[in-house]
């Protein structure tokens, strides 16, 4: 609180005029960054469609705030109107496909959870560049021995066998992770959704 106050330019304790503390300055500050994902009004089609634009805005989101998924654990949700917003349009997605409520939320849950997930480390992976200097691909680069080591130990061949198969290296990217994630779910979850079914594994 007193850092906001700085960067406004007024008496330390002015911001408590208008929020009780930090934890509610840090849902006014994730409502504000949720509510800048709109959707169309009233809008119909087909579920996957509506469900890729879902997943695909709040990816967004978090690419352009990466803090955002370090403000509360999938357990304990963010209840912002603005959040509310994205899942109201998930759910409306779902709707009429004869899906029982806790299946239906589970499926949202579901995929809010992989955004989340991957989201998680779009800060960490600035921190640790900040922290070392240097690039993925540098810090990879100084572990190169010991990763050799470990390949030619024996004792994980199926790995080795993979990664030696990586003629110009890997590439871990975030939003390549996120697209064929989001595609390997949706594939998996349109036999639930299209046949009314519950996950496996809910109650």
């Amino acid at each position: 609180m007193r850092a906001v106050a700085a960067r406004l330019g007024v008496a330390p304790m002015s911001p408590y005029r208008h929020v009780p503390g930090k934890d509610d300055l840090v849902l006014l500050m994730a409502d504000a960054v949720f509510g800048e994902a709109s959707y169309p009004a009233g809008a119909a089609g087909e579920w996957r469609p509506r469900l890729e634009l879902g997943a695909r805005t709040l990816w967004s989101v978090h690419r352009r705030h990466p803090r955002l998924a370090q403000v509360g654990p999938l357990t304990r949700p963010l209840l912002v109107p603005n959040l509310l917003a994205h899942a109201e349009w998930m759910l409306s997605a779902l709707d009429g496909h004869g899906l029982e409520p806790a299946a239906q939320f589970e499926v949202n849950v579901l995929l809010y959870g992989h955004v989340h997930g991957l989201a998680v480390h779009l800060e960490r992976e600035a921190n640790a560049a900040a922290a070392t200097g240097q690039s993925d691909e540098q810090w990879m680069g100084g572990r190169a021995a010991a990763l050799s080591e470990l390949l030619a130990s024996g004792r994980f061949p199926t790995f080795a066998r993979v990664v030696g198969s990586f003629q110009d290296g890997y590439d871990l990217c975030l939003d390549s992770l996120f697209e064929s994630g989001l595609k390997a779910l949706l594939d998996g979850l349109a036999p639930v959704i299209e046949g009314g079914a519950a996950p496996t594994g809910s109650n």
